[in-house]
């Protein structure tokens, strides 16, 4: 398979995937959203509540949220590589 020319003056490693746009994206959108919303809320969890400043509730909910993404993700990779093992692929 032959690979394309990068542009001149570029390496072929130094373009930015669409993860990589999605990511830097979505971290620009949150901080513009923790510096637009700093008043306090009051949470309650079962029989907890507490009050903390939003921007600090959305990082961790966001914290929380890519953790479990990337949980899924090592999740698949590794049904995949069981799948392809019993298959006999390399």
């Amino acid at each position: 398979m032959v690979e394309p020319e990068p542009a001149p003056g570029r390496s072929a490693s130094s373009r930015l995937g669409g993860g990589a746009i999605a990511t830097i994206v979505g971290v620009a959108l949150l901080l513009i959203f923790i510096i637009q919303n700093t008043e306090k809320i009051r949470l309650h969890f079962l029989i907890w509540w507490f009050a903390w400043p939003l921007w600090f509730y959305t990082v961790v909910t966001a914290i929380f949220g890519a953790l479990i993404w990337l949980g899924l993700g090592v999740m698949r990779r590794h049904r995949r590589r069981r799948a392809r093992r019993a298959a006999g692929v390399r």
